[in-house]
């Protein structure tokens, strides 16, 4: 079976705010940043590669059903945090990013296991909304 991530949602308080949070600080590319602020698509998200988006999806669509999915009260479920792979260099550069920023590193970790085996090192961080973010680099 060939199956592939193609995108997560994470429920956001201002959908602007967290978008410039993953673009400028994470470092992601935006999607649909001008049709989110001219009213033509109900969320943004960034890119985290060729075939995987994250969805920022505003709070608002916690109390009512999702139009897109039919779901009612989707919001809520726990998740522990999502993890972003990057290469060292990218590593070093988003730990400056977030230190501008004045977003605090949370945790650090050595040799912790993933999806392509051990890590040297991860960082973990909250957005805006506090979901933690969990950034990686492979040796």
């Amino acid at each position: 079976m060939d199956v592939r991530l193609d995108h997560l949602v994470i429920w956001v308080s201002d959908q602007l705010e967290s978008l410039r949070f993953y673009e400028q600080v994470v470092g992601l590319p935006g999607v649909r940043r001008e049709e989110f602020v001219d009213g033509k698509a109900g969320f943004p998200s960034v890119r985290i590669s060729e075939e995987t988006v994250l969805d920022l999806m505003a709070y608002d669509m916690i109390r009512g059903v999702d139009e897109g999915t039919g779901v009612r009260g989707s919001a809520g479920h726990p998740v522990n945090h999502l993890c972003l792979a990057v290469n060292k260099e990218e590593f070093d550069a988003l730990q400056v990013r977030l230190k501008q920023h004045g977003v605090a590193i949370t945790g650090r970790g050595t040799n912790s296991f993933g999806a392509r085996g051990l890590a040297p090192e991860v960082v973990y961080f909250p957005d805006p909304d506090g979901n933690v973010l969990e950034v990686r680099y492979y040796g």
